[in-house]
């Protein structure tokens, strides 16, 4: 597991070296039954491409929309999605659990 969290870093670091706006999701808590643990990965460039996940394909449709947006105003959010939540019905997070997801910007760094 802590390869796949590597590697998804590794990928955001890459593609915005090559000039890509990228947002990075992180699975910041869980509660129940959720589908991927505390530190799991999504990167998303502008263009909505995307590589890792933070539901095993369950809410990435919603996280991707919403990271497009924090790409655009600069500005990170948090999400949360549950069965108790019409949202998560909707984007298809029926696992029983619920997810807390933190969608951040991510910059260039100066080194």
């Amino acid at each position: 597991m802590a390869d796949d969290r590597l590697d998804i870093l590794t990928i955001s670091e890459r593609w915005t070296r090559e000039g890509r706006k990228v947002a990075l999701a992180t699975v910041i808590e869980t509660w129940g039954s959720a589908p991927r643990p505390v530190g799991s990965h999504l990167v998303i460039d502008a263009e909505g491409r995307f590589e890792g996940s933070v539901s095993g394909g369950c809410v990435e449709g919603a996280v991707v929309s919403e990271a497009i947006d924090v790409i655009g105003t600069g500005k990170p959010v948090t999400l949360e999605f549950g069965v108790a939540d019409e949202t998560a019905w909707r984007v298809g997070l029926s696992c029983g659990g619920r997810i807390r997801v933190y969608v951040e910007p991510v910059t260039a760094n100066a080194a």
